[in-house]
């Protein structure tokens, strides 16, 4: 199938051997993906792990709500502002260099978070922990698309699946059962022999997959990329806070003007240097349709996900008044349905490509959404929850398993971490986008409801309606556009280095 002309990359030089797979498949390559996942789920635990902890910590620290929130939205800005210089390290650096880094930061922040005396310690722990987080995803995205052969992606991202969606989603009930036995330090504790053990594997076993190459990094385009998504995230966090009542020091629209501007500016300086040197992030990736409409349609799903991954706890909690622990094991079939399902969807993407999936998918995650909005109220059996989260979970491993092989397969392997780098933190905004939207509506017509002489249970209720059906009605956008998604060309060009004035094309899949 030939490419769209419209979407082509005329390169005038070769493509760099270093970033063409090798045609060899060794067993180590399993053992390298291996290490890569176990290592990603340890750390991507993080990112939600800390709130279902978080009244907790207000009680045992002696802080404010709005001081304990920046214990999430400081690992969530951090990993903003690191992701788009992944794609630069993995360039310029060993595999083995690039994983040490991250595990070893990471595992040197999780030390200190459990042996943390106060916030400012465990804050700057959290930021470590955020660093390592945000290059292990990159890097393992990165790996497997230059060690597994086109035939086989979909069983593998299958399993890095499990990563991405379930570590996330099971990241509560975590922190739930830990809580009710164990001091909140454990949640740390419990995971830092892992990720030691995950650190020295690694550094033994770990093989290099492509030689570094000396690139020279654009500072300015490092320090737009941090005001950028640092500014937008930042601004999103505090929408949320706002709306929950808490005093913010900067009103949120400053740090989002101010992101919005460096973000423009950040793009058109990528622009620039692509003509002359190399780009922090290569933004041809975008030229691929395919790669646009799924990093589009993960994107939106990450609205609904990670909006629903706060919501529901405070719904079960304030509303059903149901405990941490329950609301923990409540959530639990959604995150196991995730993990069972992740690498069957993989093998199915292997035999049939993603558009059924993607279109099945996106239309679960839809219903899911709107029959929250319709049905959750004070007297909402607990199982009906359960099966609704559910239903979402097995929605979005439908979504996104597929939509992870053929958003990076569809670009040329010199543009692998790139694609990757460029398409985390557009998700991690849209993810912070997701939860401010679902808190701020929560907020709002929750006090709108008290305003009209509801009872504050009443009011949560109608407050949670309002934040899923705002999450049904974005989720239709996700169902159009992966209607458009279409598998990746399986001809293996783009595994060849090109010879000199040979055009390098961009697999549309189109």
């Amino acid at each position: 199938m030939p490419a769209d002309p419209a979407r082509s990359l005329t390169s005038s030089s070769p493509v760099d051997p270093a970033t063409v797979p090798s045609p060899a498949a060794g067993g180590g390559n399993g053992t390298v993906i291996g290490i890569l996942i176990v290592s990603t789920f340890v750390v991507f635990l993080n990112e939600t792990i800390m709130g279902v902890a978080l009244p907790t910590l207000i009680v045992q620290l002696d802080i404010t709500a709005a001081t304990a929130q920046w214990l999430t939205t400081g690992f969530l800005l951090t990993m903003g502002v690191v992701i788009p210089v992944t794609g630069f390290l993995l360039q310029r650096l060993h595999t083995r260099q690039v994983f040490v880094l991250a595990m070893g930061v990471f595992s040197l922040g999780t030390l200190v978070a459990a042996a943390a005396p106060g916030f400012p310690v465990l804050m700057g722990a959290r930021v470590a922990q955020g660093f390592g987080t945000a290059i292990m995803v990159p890097l393992l995205m990165t790996t497997a698309m230059r060690l597994v052969p086109p035939a086989a992606r979909g069983r593998t991202m299958g399993k890095i699946s499990i990563v991405i969606s379930v570590a996330p989603a099971i990241g509560p009930t975590i922190s739930g059962i830990i809580l009710d036995a164990l001091n909140w330090r454990f949640m740390f504790l419990i995971v830092l022999p892992i990720a030691a053990a995950a650190l020295v594997l690694g550094a033994v076993k770990l093989k290099n997959v492509t030689e570094p190459r000396k690139l020279p990094i654009d500072v300015l385009s490092v320090i737009l990329s941090a005001i950028a998504f640092g500014g937008l995230l930042y601004a999103l966090s505090e929408v949320g806070e706002e709306a929950s009542g808490a005093s913010q020091p900067v009103a949120p629209l400053v740090p989002a003007a101010v992101g919005s501007v460096t973000l423009a500016l950040f793009i058109v300086r990528q622009v620039r240097l692509m003509r002359s040197s190399a780009p922090l992030l290569d933004l041809r990736v975008f030229r691929s349709r395919n790669f646009s409409l799924s990093v589009a349609v993960m994107s939106l799903a990450n609205i609904g996900f990670f909006g629903s991954l706060v919501i529901l706890p405070i719904y079960v909690q304030s509303v059903l008044r149901i405990d941490t622990l329950t609301t923990g094991l409540l959530l639990l079939p959604g995150g196991a349905a995730m993990g069972l399902l992740s690498p069957i969807v993989g093998r199915i993407y292997d035999r049939v490509g993603p558009s059924a999936l993607v279109i099945l998918g996106s239309v679960l995650v839809s219903a899911a959404l709107w029959a929250m909005a319709l049905v959750l109220d004070v007297g909402t059996p607990p199982i009906a929850v359960m099966i609704l989260h559910t239903v979402l979970s097995i929605g979005l491993t439908l979504t996104f398993t597929p939509l992870s092989t053929t958003s990076l397969a569809s670009l040329t392997p010199d543009l692998y971490s790139h694609g990757s780098a460029t398409s985390n933190p557009l998700q991690q905004v849209m993810a912070g986008a997701g939860t401010a939207l679902f808190v701020t509506l929560l907020a709002t017509r929750g006090a709108a409801a008290v305003s009209s002489g509801a009872d504050e249970i009443v009011a949560a209720a109608a407050g949670v309606r309002a934040a899923f059906l705002a999450g049904g009605i974005i989720s239709l956008l996700a169902v159009v556009a992966g209607c458009f998604i279409r598998k990746p060309e399986s001809d293996d060009r783009a595994l060849r280095p090109a010879s000199t004035g040979e055009t390098a094309e961009i697999r549309s899949g189109g």
